[in-house]
């Protein structure tokens, strides 16, 4: 049985590479015997990987209320924050002074982090062919190792997190990413999903420029500075 699974790339088969095969994480359709395949396979994979692709995550889009015209900048309680706790007003001003995630509860700091992280991991993937090799696109059955990596980088950036972060949250943020919710580490998410989940076309923008800050590289070294100028442009003041 296991010699009629084939890498994609090489035609190896599981005995003649000396290991298991690794599905694709997006498609689970394609197998690799390496991340080295996996990664020259992609321009080639990537015309049908999201046709092939499915929703593994079987959680419901929560209902999205219209957003509120309040010009506050505070964080407030609201249903038009999707999955979210609060909607924070001005999120692109926020971004600018590195405060996005301050003033907001645990878990929604947690999920930013997350989703943050599952967004880097997709553009990487789909821009520029390069996987963690302990992630999920790596074909790790969770991405939580390379999710530690980026905490410990935001923590190395001052002020970006929270006041109240410490090796505890840290400890609570992996373990919320490794719970059987949306957010879960074990499973890779696309733009649209992001748009669909939070109700806010903008959330991959914002969840990219923290990534951004976070690992000083925006997603194909690609800079997000004036988007954000335009961004913050639109807010007002």
């Amino acid at each position: 049985m296991a010699d009629s699974l084939k890498c994609a790339r090489c035609a190896k088969t599981e005995t003649a590479s000396g290991g298991k095969l690794k599905r694709c994480a997006k498609c689970k359709s394609v197998l690799y015997c390496s991340r080295e395949c996996q990664t020259t396979h992609w321009k080639v994979h990537k015309k049908s990987c999201a046709a092939l692709s499915a929703n593994t995550m079987g959680q419901p889009v929560p209902p999205v209320a219209a957003p509120s015209t309040n010009t506050s900048s505070r964080a407030v309680p609201s249903a038009a924050a999707g999955p979210l706790s609060v909607r924070i007003e001005k999120p692109f001003h926020k971004l600018h002074d590195k405060t996005w995630l301050h003033g907001r509860p645990e878990e929604d700091v947690y999920m930013l982090l997350i989703d943050s992280y599952r967004m880097m991991q997709e553009d990487n993937y789909s821009l520029e062919a390069d996987v963690d090799a302990d992630s999920v696109y790596g074909g790790a059955p969770d991405s939580r190792g390379a999710f530690k990596r980026f905490l410990k980088q935001a923590e190395a950036r001052p002020g970006l997190l929270p006041s109240w972060w410490s090796p505890e949250k840290a400890a609570a943020c992996l373990r919320f990413g490794l719970s059987d919710a949306w957010n879960s580490l074990s499973h890779a998410v696309e733009k649209h999903d992001i748009i669909d989940h939070y109700g806010d076309p903008l959330m991959p923008m914002q969840l990219r420029m923290l990534r951004e800050q976070v690992t000083l590289r925006g997603p194909a070294g690609q800079s997000g500075a004036a988007m954000m100028q335009m961004q913050m442009m639109a807010e007002g003041r």
